[in-house]
């Protein structure tokens, strides 16, 4: 994809996201105002926006005309919940993210943990009052996200991550990591943005699986990043995995067998998008985008 096309559509969807998310959450000047202030600062801190972008743009590949708003400000707010409590002392004990303090240093940490439990409920909100006039939908989206954010994925995949090498480095403990704990929440907006574009089901499992390969490579990259990037570029501290003793793939199986999973996998994501009768190749260019950032 020409590179210059591939920015103009990229900085439009990240426009789209930024502005769904800033009319469609509370702003600090609803009370409870401290609370409030406290998920915008987390909502508003940047980054890549990639979720919210990958399900606007799973949506445009089969329907340009759909409006998936509602589904991206809810991802984001799952998303935004997780770093939240990810970062508290009790998790993973960050006091940076997204280049700034993290939410628990800005406020306190009971106003942080707060934050992020008002965010979960928010994006379910979110798909049942932005769809309801599509019920089949809302019920399919609302499903989807909360399986996503459950206790067998997300949650799952953080309980098992607080063991760190302690609780054993075997490579299945490993996969369901990272099945869980980054892979779903990039598979959901694939699935979710395919799901309002009206994609028959066959297709939407193959932007669910292609989301699941890409988001596993997306933390091997991370892993990566963690060994080599400086932590002013990335926005977070760098070397903590090995300091907290995580379990990595780029820790068990190596830096090189590491380099040719990622590759793998994008290989593997592009294929799965190519299977669907839908304008994939935005998509296609940013999977591959993903797996060879360096920050």
């Amino acid at each position: 994809m020409d590179a210059s096309l591939f920015q103009s559509r990229h900085e439009a969807f990240i426009q789209q996201a930024e502005s769904a998310l800033r009319r469609l959450t509370p702003t600090a000047a609803i009370r409870p105002a401290r609370l409030h202030a406290a998920m915008r600062y987390s909502l508003e801190a940047g980054g890549k926006r990639l979720r919210p972008v990958l399900c606007l743009a799973a949506a445009n590949a089969f329907n340009p005309q759909a409006d998936a708003e509602h589904a991206a400000t809810a991802l984001e707010c799952i998303h935004t919940y997780s770093l939240i409590h990810d970062d508290l002392p009790c998790m993973d004990n960050s006091d940076l993210r997204r280049g700034r303090p993290a939410c628990h240093k800005a406020f306190d940490e009971a106003t942080a943990l707060l934050a992020g439990d008002a965010l979960q409920p928010l994006a379910f909100e979110l798909l049942a009052t932005g769809y309801a006039a599509q019920p089949a939908l809302a019920t399919a989206l609302i499903a989807e996200l909360a399986k996503t954010a459950g206790s067998t994925l997300l949650v799952g995949g953080q309980t098992e991550d607080m063991g760190g090498l302690a609780a054993g480095a075997d490579a299945e403990r490993l996969e369901f990591i990272l099945l869980g704990k980054t892979a779903a929440m990039l598979s959901a907006p694939f699935a979710m943005g395919a799901m309002v574009g009206g994609a028959p089901p066959a297709d939407v499992e193959h932007f669910r699986q292609a989301g699941q390969a890409a988001g596993i490579a997306f933390q091997l990259v991370d892993d990566l990043l963690d060994l080599t990037a400086d932590a002013t570029q990335l926005g977070k501290p760098v070397g903590a995995d090995a300091q907290n003793g995580k379990l990595t793939y780029a820790g068990l199986h190596g830096i090189a067998a590491t380099q040719l999973r990622i590759q793998s996998l994008t290989e593997e994501a592009s294929g799965h998008l190519q299977a669907c009768k839908a304008d994939s190749m935005f998509i296609r260019e940013l999977v591959f985008r993903m797996a060879t950032r360096k920050h």
